[in-house]
């Protein structure tokens, strides 16, 4: 398990603290926010298969055709653990992912702390906004499919924002560009065109999320789609922008994570 997914485990406490990396990113976008917890929790982080230095060898395009083989990875690394229920803090798709393992073994999830998650990202009038259109999507892929390097290169300032500090821009690039490329289109492709309103109906643990003032990858009207929609939800606004706060905000992202895994009202 450890290699398959590079799992990482740090930390003093008995409860678990499980980060999940999204779309294209591996564990080390969580490196300015683990800290924070190592005192108090067993700190688990790790990669998805295609991403970081996972062990691509147990790919299957089978498999990860939906992102249900992600939450089965999931599942399998919580039971490795002990099997004791988990706080998760997903960002973007493990939002989903998160969402479908803990609808499958409820058991192993004390919460879900989602960043930016959604259920589905293309529009569907006139009851959904998503986001995207179908030809911002087919642009988008057919970028990725002439030059991967270039696709990164043009997607990461417009998700990340914080224009103000161009470090973080790279540092999302070298994320996109460090994982394996064909799988990374693969995932791009499940992810994009995922849809799993129907599943968030059946959530039977709390969910809490965590959404940017501005996202350009998740519109508010998604979050909010959630927030009306599963059984259990509650939402916080941060004053973060862009789609990744866990390195653009760091500490305001740990506030909000500690307040929720210690039950206090948000500050």
């Amino acid at each position: 398990m450890e290699n398959k997914h590079q799992m990482t485990v740090q930390g003093k406490g008995e409860e678990v603290l499980l980060f999940s990396n999204g779309y294209g990113c591996d564990q080390s976008m969580w490196r300015n926010v683990t800290p924070a917890f190592v005192d108090e929790y067993k700190v688990v982080t790790f990669n998805h298969v295609g991403s970081g230095k996972s062990d691509v060898s147990f790919y299957s395009s089978e498999k990860y055709g939906s992102l249900h083989g992600y939450a089965e990875d999931v599942i399998e690394i919580i039971v490795s653990l002990g099997g004791d229920p988990v706080h998760y803090v997903g960002h973007s798709v493990s939002g989903m992912i998160g969402i479908l393992a803990a609808n499958k073994r409820p058991e192993l999830f004390r919460e879900l702390i989602l960043i930016g998650p959604s259920a589905r990202y293309l529009n569907d009038y006139p009851d959904y906004i998503g986001g995207f259109e179908e030809k911002d999507l087919q642009e988008l892929f057919g970028l990725m499919e002439a030059n991967f390097d270039e696709w990164a290169k043009y997607l990461a300032p417009i998700v990340m924002e914080n224009e103000d500090r161009p470090y973080l821009k790279q540092e999302l690039v070298d994320n996109f560009t460090t994982g394996n490329k064909e799988i990374s289109k693969e995932f791009a492709r499940v992810t994009f065109y995922c849809d799993h309103r129907r599943d968030v109906r059946h959530v039977r643990v709390p969910v809490h999320i965590l959404q940017t003032k501005h996202d350009g990858v998740v519109p508010l009207e998604a979050a909010e789609y959630l927030v009306e929609t599963i059984p259990d939800a509650s939402i916080q606004i941060m004053e973060a922008t862009g789609h990744y706060p866990q390195l653009s905000q760091p500490e305001e992202t740990i506030r909000h994570i500690q307040s929720k895994v210690k039950g206090d009202d948000p500050s």
